[in-house]
């Protein structure tokens, strides 16, 4: 057969394949949230101390974290670790260095409440407060996103299939992508200075939930 009369015949053959409809995609997401009990409790407690020399500075602050460590390790649930710690020059208007402070962080953390209440208060005798949040343990977390999740492709089946039942065709989901949004970030409380050791009492804590909320994403294809 003649080059020419071939190819003819290959043109007349593909104009007759017709190409086959694109399927209708559809893109959807759901998601859910569940409440998840903030039962982790987390302080920073912090020492300072301002005196002519660094070497003085550091002794003062040594000495108040050394009887701090003390006092948090009577209390066997408390998780007690030392953090940062810095120092700094503090100049004179002048321009020339007048003293020199010094700041010790140490961070304590608890599923014990109470007892991280109780023993912060005891601290603020000598020491200042820079922060205290409540969150939700990983365990405690973990829980939560995984019943979110399951809620989330629940409702995403549901959403698929309502739209799916309103166009009047069965559908099949194509992919899906799961995401989640962790606890609320700590919230800080304002810098406490530390106060007599007789006015100490227990901070003030309130629990409290967050909400655990997991997203589903994803796309169905519509079948004919």
């Amino acid at each position: 057969m003649h080059r020419y009369q071939l190819a003819a015949i290959l043109a007349i053959l593909s104009c007759s394949v017709q190409a086959a409809p694109a399927a209708t995609t559809i893109d959807l997401s759901a998601d859910a949230s569940r409440p998840a009990a903030n039962d982790l409790a987390r302080a920073t407690v912090f020492a300072e101390a301002t005196s002519a020399s660094p070497g003085e500075s550091a002794k003062k602050v040594n000495t108040m974290v050394a009887e701090a460590v003390s006092t948090a390790k009577g209390y066997s649930r408390i998780k007690v670790q030392t953090a940062g710690t810095h120092t700094y020059p503090v100049y004179a208007k002048g321009g020339k260095i007048e003293s020199w402070r010094m700041r010790s962080d140490i961070v304590l953390e608890s599923g014990d409440t109470a007892a991280l209440s109780e023993l912060v208060g005891k601290l603020q005798g000598s020491l200042g407060v820079s922060n205290i949040s409540l969150q939700p343990a990983p365990e405690t977390r973990k829980k939560a996103e995984s019943e979110a999740t399951l809620e989330a492709i629940a409702a995403f089946k549901s959403r698929a299939k309502l739209v799916a039942d309103a166009l009047g065709k069965p559908y099949r989901i194509k992919h899906l992508s799961l995401g989640g949004q962790q606890y609320r970030p700590p919230v800080p409380m304002m810098r406490a200075a530390p106060m007599a050791a007789m006015d100490a009492a227990p901070m003030p804590m309130e629990a409290g939930e967050s909400q655990i909320t997991a997203t589903v994403s994803g796309q169905i294809e519509l079948v004919d």
